[in-house]
């Protein structure tokens, strides 16, 4: 990560970390659905690179994306039908690889598994959404119809899958995760959060979304429309928890409290290592808060789901690396 990407990064999470905390939720009003953009839906590998007798880096070209996406996929040898984890990174994702694959352990994790493991790069600060208009910095991309419609077949014809999907994600990634599987019901077996704030209405969470989007200079609007409207509601899964029924859930999110990780600071980061633990401590917190939240609701909806509430643990990967472990533990019988 880069100096300058790195100010920026601390600068939207202190934002976060103030937001989550410190403004009351306010409840929203489900709405019905509203039109997304739509575009057509055809991707095509245009070329593959064998990293490892587990590893392969792709690039997608995809008509809704307007253009090429790098996408990794872990993947055991043979053509055994297997099914496949849709990995999402967080507000930081990498460019050309995903954070799973640099920093999260995610291929020696994944190596000899029978699941194909697949991690989406270039995600930075988009939410993996259609955004509804151009934003100068961001663009104008179609995740969702990307993750949803064009990449699975691709996925399933390459590498043998059986059909039999799941989804997970870190922080930004976490959210994505439900609002992608609570607005396509069926098509994810098992959904994974580690850190996430799966609310999205109310002045907090709204904040985060704001912040999350202005990392990279995007503005939110131009995603989802005004904060709290109709389209805006239409990607908060908590005024769709009828479409999570029968989907494995797991949730993970701590306290904030330092471990071992946090006594070392970052190397990325110029900054005291003080100033980072506050940093990444504040925003663990708000993600807790907001994961307990969506815990609140899943339950008064009587929708099953596995909750992981830890003391120990900051917003970084040091924890997220852990918690992958867990996670799978849970996923993994429902794929």
């Amino acid at each position: 990560m880069s100096p300058s990407r790195f100010v920026r990064l601390t600068a939207a999470l202190a934002v976060v970390a103030v937001s989550l905390i410190g403004v009351p939720n306010a409840v929203g009003i489900a709405s019905a659905d509203d039109p997304s953009p739509t575009a057509p839906d055809a991707s095509a590998i245009v070329s593959e690179k064998r990293v490892t007798p587990f590893r392969v880096d792709l690039t997608v070209s995809s008509s809704s994306m307007g253009g090429d996406v790098k996408v990794t996929v872990l993947s055991p040898t043979g053509d055994a039908p297997r099914p496949t984890i849709y990995m999402l990174d967080g507000a930081g994702a990498g460019e050309d690889v995903s954070d799973w694959i640099t920093k999260g352990g995610a291929e020696e994790f994944f190596a000899g598994r029978n699941v194909n493991a697949v991690f989406p790069a270039g995600g930075a600060a988009s939410f993996y959404t259609n955004w509804l208009k151009e934003d100068p910095k961001i663009g104008r991309p179609h995740w969702e119809t990307f993750l949803t419609r064009e990449l699975p077949p691709v996925i399933d014809g390459r590498f043998h899958g059986n059909g039999s999907n799941g989804v997970a994600g870190l922080s930004m990634g976490g959210q994505s995760a439900f609002t992608l599987s609570s607005r396509n019901p069926g098509l994810y077996r098992a959904i994974g959060s580690l850190s996430g704030c799966p609310v999205i209405t109310g002045a907090k969470n709204e904040a985060f979304v704001k912040a999350t989007a202005a990392m990279y200079g995007g503005n939110a609007e131009k995603m989802w429309g005004p904060a709290g409207g109709r389209y805006w509601r239409s990607h908060d899964p908590q005024f769709r928890l009828d479409a999570l029924r029968g989907t494995t859930i797991y949730m993970e999110s701590a306290q904030g409290k330092p471990g071992e990780a946090d006594r070392h600071g970052d190397p990325d980061s110029e900054m005291p290592p003080s100033i980072v633990f506050g940093i990444a401590s504040g925003v663990e917190i708000g993600a807790d808060s907001c994961t307990r939240e969506f815990a609140v609701k899943l339950t008064k909806a009587k929708v099953p789901f596995t909750l992981d509430l830890r003391r120990v643990g900051t917003h970084r990967w040091d924890y997220w690396k852990l918690g992958l472990g867990r996670m799978w533990k849970v996923l993994e019988p429902a794929l």
